[in-house]
């Protein structure tokens, strides 16, 4: 049995990679320090947890070196998630000490791979926003192919920070010959998430938002017509399970649509699964972040065999339900106080 050790595996999408990891027969062992993870993400409908806590589950900071060498010295594959990200709020409000961080984490979790010889492969889960900025600063998206990527002009400190650590992880197979591949992830969204005012990205933000209507108001940062290619975490864990079995030494692989959405497309969407007769607001004071883009994703489709699957009907209703139960749930303990 093959064993993969899982960074940020308390995580939204990192949660739901342990499981489809251990459904398909790999041994898991999970890094995370619970900035945004928590820990009954990897617990299952049972409510069980579905690896072993007291012996697979790490509880680290991965900005101190060497806090991963132990770990990449027990496993054969390891999935790098880990980083600090949230809303384009939090993003822009915080770039020097988010680009400082992971940078840390990347380059400590990259060290450590470097230290097993032995290693089989090595994803690093990249992200859409390392793309030039000048490639999506048009409300009308172009499809982004993988060559797009240099010369390198990130828009926020963020993208920045996780080219690096793409470029990196180039270096590491360059040099010590251990397989690896970038993922790159376009907006990727689904349950578990982060939907608190602080740190949650838009599709989560915006179902927060109608689900707690009137108390709270449902409004959009920015125009509404910036688009982003929007995907599924489903069809995301998918792509890096392939990616683990036929993308190692690939370079990079994007994970996205062909088509981007508006973020009015998304709150229109979110209304009607409400149900609410919701009034729809624009903040235009606001960032909006790169104004489109969307993945020519024929690398993932001719080397992976992969495509995108869920509909975002299909994704949001299921958030929308997942973000009800548990506000639903956060009431009643208060009622019980």
């Amino acid at each position: 049995m093959s064993s993969v050790l899982v960074t940020g595996g308390a995580g939204m999408i990192g949660s739901n990679m342990v499981k489809k990891l251990l459904v398909n027969g790999y041994s898991v062992k999970v890094v995370d320090n619970l900035w945004r993870g928590k820990k009954e993400y990897l617990k299952d409908d049972r409510d069980q947890y579905v690896i072993d806590m007291d012996k697979d589950f790490y509880l680290r900071d991965l900005s101190i070196p060497g806090n991963c060498d132990d770990l990449t010295r027990e496993v054969d594959y390891v999935i790098h998630f880990a980083d600090i990200v949230g809303g384009i709020g939090y993003v822009f409000n915080n770039q020097g000490s988010l680009f400082r961080q992971n940078l840390l984490i990347n380059t400590n979790t990259i060290s450590s791979a470097r230290k097993n010889k032995s290693l089989k492969g090595f994803i690093y889960i990249g992200t859409a926003c390392s793309f030039p900025e000048n490639k999506q600063n048009q409300y009308a998206a172009t499809e982004l192919v993988e060559s797009d990527l240099y010369p390198a002009m990130p828009e926020s400190a963020y993208g920045w920070s996780k080219l690096m650590g793409q470029y990196e992880t180039k270096l590491m197979e360059k040099e010590t010959g251990i397989p690896s591949v970038s993922v790159m992830l376009h907006n990727v969204y689904g349950s578990p998430a982060d939907y608190g005012v602080e740190r949650s990205q838009v599709i989560p933000s915006l179902v927060r938002k109608a689900i707690r209507y009137p108390e709270e108001d449902f409004i959009i940062w920015g125009s509404g017509n910036q688009s982003r290619a929007f995907i599924h975490v489903s069809d995301v864990t998918d792509g890096i399970l392939l990616s683990l079995e036929k993308g190692l030494g690939k370079d990079e692989i994007q994970l996205g649509p062909s088509y981007a959405t508006t973020i009015r497309e998304v709150a229109e969407l979110v209304v009607k699964i409400s149900g609410k007769n919701i009034p729809i607001k624009f903040d235009t004071s606001k960032p909006e972040g790169d104004k489109a883009r969307c993945a020519n994703y024929t690398k993932a489709k001719d080397i992976l065999g992969w495509q995108p699957k869920i509909t975002l009907e299909e994704g949001v209703t299921e958030l929308y339900n997942w973000v009800s139960e548990m506000i639903n749930q956060t009431d009643k303990s208060l009622l019980k106080c």
